[in-house]
């Protein structure tokens, strides 16, 4: 005849303690494996409302690319530089008065002094009865600049748009406006954010705000122009209706190959998101809440040479676009070093000369890359000011 065992409290207490050791264990080893970004208390202070108490330095300047006037479209946002051939190219999205309107078109200019002195802007994409243009990035690959553009379908509810590119070999005769394209030959049906991460292996990862709507979801590709072959990475958002709560991303590696993905907050956290993929981003974690804290504003993020992991944004729990701030980690996980790119004191920050819808004050939407020893950072000043903070960087590609 068989007997049934029955557990005494005494041996259910002991399997609770193993369970629950277990579980911890399990926390504890996914910790280890993925480092959640953060600044440690004492790198910056919130609280200082200019500078968060940072102080300027020698190796940091500004020039200005581009100042409205009377004469001029009055809105420019979406910043975005490169280098080619010798020049350094800036593009941005242009508008006589406001945000997003009808007539949007992207415009850029070049420097052939690596970014004292530019152009005038330039027309590169012209909105049309159906579409209004925006800026979406750069890349050069050998004798090709490819420049990418997000047209905006006018009247679509919810707003969405979809990503197109041109070519030049000069930086001055462009091609016609071609739809990237999904690996199986689609056009994407998104916006790419404007600054994707080129792996080590040539990969290029980045994420797209898919229609309709706009919600992020991280994708790859193998082409090293970035204009086909995108696939979609296994990635979790919260929609939270015309979008997602994950907005904006910019991503950088760890030291261990990590991508460590940064997403601007649309519930308002005022706090950093991230997602982390360790197999070149075709599997994504769930993002997650950091301690960073955030302006709810697009940022950029990046390695610098030597590996360092920077990221260029306004660090501040309030929806204020200043400070502008570079947050420099050699771990990808700790940023122990702050350095002030732009603060918000009076002489510093200059007041809006001009009216318009959405512009918003302050530092705002600022992309970087390397070239040359410096890390050049592009972003609009109010809205309607195009602005290049340079940082130079020392012989071993370190920040001074």
């Amino acid at each position: 005849m068989a007997t049934t065992n029955y557990d005494t409290p005494k041996d259910r207490i002991a399997k609770m303690r193993m369970i629950v050791g277990f579980l911890l264990l399990c926390s504890s080893l996914a910790t280890a494996q993925v480092q959640t970004p953060y600044i440690p208390d004492g790198v910056i202070d919130t609280t200082n409302y200019e500078t968060a108490e940072l102080k300027p330095t020698a190796s940091v300047k500004t020039v200005t690319v581009f100042k409205a006037t009377e004469d001029s479209d009055h809105y420019a946002n979406g910043v975005l530089l490169a280098a080619f051939k010798g020049k350094l190219y800036c593009m941005w999205q242009s508008s006589p008065k406001d945000e997003d309107s009808d007539d949007t078109r992207v415009v850029y200019c070049f420097s052939c002094d690596d970014g004292a002195t530019w152009s005038k802007p330039i027309t590169l994409a012209a909105p049309n009865n159906e579409c209004y243009c925006t800026s979406g990035g750069w890349t050069a690959v050998g004798d090709t600049l490819i420049a990418f553009i997000n047209t905006w379908e006018k009247g679509l509810t919810p707003r969405g748009g979809k990503t197109s590119y041109m070519t030049s070999v000069d930086g001055l005769v462009w091609s016609e406006m071609m739809p990237v394209r999904m690996a199986e030959g689609s056009e994407m049906n998104g916006v790419l954010e404007q600054d994707p991460l080129r792996l080590p292996d040539g990969r290029v990862v980045g994420a797209v705000h898919f229609q309709p709507g706009l919600h992020v979801n991280p994708v790859f590709t193998s082409d090293p122009k970035g204009i086909s072959g995108w696939k979609k990475g296994q990635f979790e958002s919260e929609d939270i209706g015309k979008t997602s709560r994950e907005m904006e991303p910019s991503q950088y590696l760890q030291p261990d190959g990590t991508i460590v993905m940064l997403f601007r907050d649309q519930s308002s956290s005022f706090r950093k998101l991230v997602s982390f993929s360790k197999d070149d981003g075709e599997t994504w974690t769930k993002p997650a809440l950091t301690s960073f804290p955030d302006a709810r504003t697009k940022q950029c993020a990046g390695n610098l040479p030597d590996g360092t992991a920077f990221v260029v944004s306004c660090p501040v729990p309030a929806k204020r676009r200043w400070p502008l701030v570079l947050h420099l980690s050699s771990d990808g996980c700790s940023f122990d070093k702050a350095i002030l790119l732009r603060s918000g004191a009076p002489a510093d920050l200059p007041h809006r000369h001009y009216d318009g819808k959405y512009k918003t004050l302050g530092y705002n939407y600022p992309k970087a890359f390397v070239h040359n020893g410096k890390l050049y950072v592009g972003y609009s000043t109010n809205k309607e000011d195009v602005e290049c903070t340079i940082v130079t960087l020392a012989s071993k590609n370190r920040v001074q």
